[in-house]
């Protein structure tokens, strides 16, 4: 069975463990500036993106070391119709062997291909996970997006679209 919900996975050689910590260092790869607590049952945290991207996200399922779930709380794009696209979507982070290695299933829940924000997000996801997430999990060092950082390719575009 197929979903259209937006998933993407990554294989690293560290352990569940140290894949499940870094996961929950939020501020290690998705955003340094992250408010709020990220790592136990009904933590809150919200994100933003300069005056683009802001979320309020609820951690409502956590099984140390196999999988943590978020649920969007609330959402705001600047640069859609439908500025709460997010809300109410899940993301969940699934951990386990492969191979020897470990895998992370990234899958948001809710994030489908009729969404406005859909090919950004998609691009953004894929950066944050396979790129940011691995390289926290890999080397002990991400690459959050923060105040005074160069933007990546896909804050670019979340920048150009907000011009348009």
């Amino acid at each position: 069975m197929t979903t259209p919900d937006f998933t993407t996975t990554l294989l690293v050689d560290q352990t569940p463990e140290e894949v499940f910590n870094a996961i929950n260092n939020v501020r290690g790869w998705w955003s340094e500036e992250i408010e709020g607590r990220t790592e136990k049952l009904n933590d809150e945290f919200s994100y933003h993106y300069e005056d683009v991207h802001y979320c309020q996200m609820k951690l409502i399922e956590i099984i140390p070391n196999e999988k943590v779930v978020w649920l969007v709380k609330s959402n705001y794009f600047k640069f859609t119709k439908d500025k709460s696209e997010w809300t109410g979507t899940k993301i969940s982070f699934e951990i386990s062997e492969k191979d020897n290695k470990t895998q992370v299933r990234l899958t948001h829940h809710g994030l489908v291909p009729e969404y406005e924000c859909y090919e950004i997000c998609q691009g953004a996801w894929t950066n944050y996970i396979n790129n940011s997430l691995r390289s926290l999990i890999t080397t002990g060092k991400g690459q959050p997006n923060g105040k005074g950082k160069p933007q990546t390719e896909d804050e670019k575009k979340l920048s150009s679209a907000d011009q348009q």
